[in-house]
């Protein structure tokens, strides 16, 4: 009865070079995305240099105009009912 269980370990194949390619590349894939989700959540510091500008004083002339919206007629259109 022992001699017919078989307790070697399974036969498993080499991977294939396609599976090779594909392992690493989802290895890849995550660690990408890892650090992507990284540089969302933790705020990146600006450099000294755009720090300083921002401490220049500002007056209004530096300041941009706003774009002003089309004038809509104020005429009222005319209501026509459909013919039947």
């Amino acid at each position: 009865m022992a001699a017919e269980l078989d307790f070697s370990p399974p036969e498993i194949p080499e991977p294939t070079f396609m599976e090779n390619v594909l392992r690493y590349g989802l290895f890849f894939g995550a660690i990408f995305q890892l650090i992507c989700v990284l540089a969302i959540i933790l705020p990146v510091s600006k450099s000294h240099k755009t720090d300083s500008d921002s401490f220049e004083p500002k007056n209004s002339e530096t300041k941009k105009p706003k774009a002003t919206a089309p004038q809509i007629s104020k005429k009222p259109k005319k209501e026509t009912k459909k013919k039947r």
